[in-house]
């Protein structure tokens, strides 16, 4: 297992760029990853290490759905998804349907989990850290709730549980692509023509929304 050190991380903020040419951008490096973690193996070379990359971006509006997704979780049809000019894919990363677009953070690591520990479960768990801990400097309180991926308020009170944060990942040779879309100041009116990650009984909230007052400033 390749243990150099220092872990580094390439970062690059896309600005707004449309679903399909960040998605064939990240096969484009994910490919490069594996190939290069698999070349750096067979010479046997541990003076390198495979490159990460994570991404940053905002998407104009798009639903995707996970490759075990259930297209029922999409409430609109061809003519209602054009009418609203949104893009639709079906993706090779888990979970079911989520909703990209403005006012929303998507970030995408392209990391090579070998550099770091081989845990999927625990690297989801870290991508959620990162936001409850984000969510906090802004004086909101994340958390999780168990058995469902992601980042909730009031997790712990079904009847008020709402989510501001979705992860979906893809892991291939310890290497991963797709990530989180939070939710900062997101039109959650693109949330009413879906299921939510197939789960009808919860609601989906923005930084926006629950920010405390002093705080709203800063999330728009």
């Amino acid at each position: 297992m390749i243990t150099q050190t220092p872990k580094e991380v390439a970062f690059r903020d896309l600005g707004r760029m449309r679903y399909k040419e960040a998605w064939d951008l990240q096969e484009t490096v994910f490919a490069e990853a594996v190939a290069d973690k698999i070349a750096l193996r067979k010479a046997e070379d541990t003076s390198r290490v495979t490159r990460s990359t994570l991404f940053f971006v905002e998407h104009p509006p798009v639903y995707t759905l996970g490759k075990s997704g259930d297209f029922a979780n999409l409430l609109l049809d061809e003519r209602g998804l054009a009418e609203r000019e949104i893009d639709f894919f079906k993706i090779n990363r888990g979970g079911d349907i989520t909703f990209h677009g403005p006012g929303q953070l998507v970030g995408y690591p392209i990391l090579d989990l070998d550099q770091f520990f081989t845990d999927i479960h625990r690297y989801l768990r870290f991508l959620e850290e990162a936001v409850i801990l984000t969510l906090a400097e802004y004086g909101i309180t994340g958390g999780r709730i168990d058995g469902l991926t992601g980042v909730w308020l009031d997790g712990e009170i079904p009847e008020k549980a709402r989510k501001i944060c979705a992860l979906g990942v893809k892991c291939s040779r310890w290497v991963t692509m797709h990530g989180f879309a939070f939710n900062v100041n997101t039109d959650r009116a693109y949330f009413d023509n879906i299921i939510p990650c197939g789960i009808d009984d919860k609601a989906v909230t923005t930084m926006a929304m629950d920010a405390p007052t002093a705080q709203r400033h800063r999330t728009v």
